[in-house]
Formats: structure tokens, C-alpha cells, sequence
């Protein structure tokens, strides 16, 4: 994690003010937080599991349009301050629990927590920026490139250190990882095997393990 993103995560002080002005819901694997087209009137911390933001392309097909969300992190800031309808789905990759606060009482909380609002603030720029590095992604690099930083970022998101390489400790499918890239599945498992051949990772069932990062590297090069 870069610094820029390191200072933008929140501390102890702002997570307990935030848990305190909320209610800890659970959400099981696969629930939806919220679906497009919902009013926007409330924010999440999320305090374990992952979350995914994505839409429903017009074959009916999921498709990912933002960074994958963990534990530590808010979610549903721009629509809720703007109060406008959700566009995006949010599904629960595994087990999530997540502080739900109102916006009326997140917009008080920003008055008194002007820090805090600066945050907030900074975080939605940083977004917007991921937002735009998204789209040139899509357009300029091939599916290997694509997949290779999606690999490269979950492993940052969720990678665990071990004698076999840095294990992607969170399990997606092959159609996630498709639905992310903007691919097929089909596409996601041949160039799998691909990265396999040369050596940058290895796959054990459905565990992935990154063995050589820069081989990986060289692909969004």
C-alpha cells in the first residue's frame, strides 16, 4: 500500500466515533449491501470480510467497477453525501460485518469532525483517480496485463506470506476475476495457466500463490 493510501485509512479515533453513531449489521456470503437504484441514505465501515462493487451489464452479466472494499474501509460515500440512487451493486464476497451509519448522522458527524470531513474528502479524490486508472486500464492493456495487476493488487488486499509464495488469501472465481478484467471466464483460466507456465504463480486447487512477481510485473510493463 502506498503511503498516499496509508493516510487515508482511519484510526482507532475516527473508527470508534463512526461505530458509535451506527449499528453493526452481518451480512452471509453472497448477500447484497445494497443494489442500484436504492436511495442512498446511509454509509458502511466495514469492520471484517471483503466486499465488491459492481453492475449489471445489459446481458445480465456482473460487471466490477470498483476496487474491491475491506475490513477498515467506508463505503458508499459519494452517493449518500450527494443523496442521490445507488448504480452500483454491493455483494458480500465472504462473511462481511459493517458499521451502518444514516447519512443525517454521518453529515453530523463530519460538522463536528472536520478532520475527519478533510479525510473524507480525500478518499473520494483518490477514488475518482482509481475510477479513471480503471478505464485506461481496460482500454489500453490486453486481458494478461489486466489480470497480472488484478492478481498484483488482491495479493496487496489479501496476500499472506508463506514458504509456497505470497498465498491471494481471499478465494475468487474465475468469473469474479473475469467480471473485474472485463473478459470471459474462459479467457481468465487460460491466461491462468499461462502465468503458471512461465512461473509467476502456482496454483493448488483453488488457492493461487504469486512465486515470481516480476514476471507478473513485466506484463503491465
Amino acid at each position: 500500500m502506498g503511503k498516499d493510501k496509508e493516510d487515508l485509512l482511519l484510526n482507532e479515533r475516527e473508527k470508534k466515533l463512526i461505530r458509535n453513531s451506527g449499528v453493526l449489521i452481518h451480512y452471509p456470503k453472497g448477500h447484497t449491501l445494497f443494489s442500484a437504484g436504492d436511495v442512498a441514505d446511509r454509509i458502511y465501515l466495514i469492520e471484517s470480510g471483503y466486499v465488491k462493487i459492481y453492475r449489471i451489464a445489459t446481458d445480465g452479466k456482473r460487471v466490477t467497477v470498483g476496487s474491491i472494499r475491506k475490513s477498515g474501509e467506508l463505503m458508499g460515500l459519494a452517493e449518500t453525501l450527494y443523496h442521490g440512487e445507488r448504480t452500483c451493486f454491493a455483494g458480500a464476497i465472504n462473511d462481511v460485518k459493517a458499521t451502518v451509519v444514516t447519512k443525517k448522522t454521518f453529515e453530523e458527524l463530519l460538522q463536528e469532525q472536520p478532520l475527519l470531513a478533510i479525510k473524507v474528502a480525500r478518499l473520494l479524490g483518490v477514488r475518482m483517480r482509481e475510477a479513471e486508472a480503471l478505464v485506461h486500464e481496460l482500454v489500453c492493456w490486453q486481458v494478461p496485463g489486466r489480470l497480472a495487476l488484478l492478481l498484483l493488487k488482491v495479493s496487496e488486499l489479501a496476500g499472506v506470506t508463506t514458504e509456497k509464495g505470497i498465498k491471494i488469501d481471499l478465494r475468487l472465481t474465475h468469473e469474479e476475476m473475469a467480471n473485474m478484467i472485463g473478459t470471459s471466464r474462459q479467457t481468465v483460466t487460460s491466461t491462468l495457466n499461462n502465468f503458471k507456465q512461465e512461473g509467476s504463480i502456482n496454483m493448488e486447487g483453488r488457492e493461487i500463490y504469486i512465486i515470481n512477481k516480476d514476471k507478473l510485473l513485466k506484463w503491465i510493463k
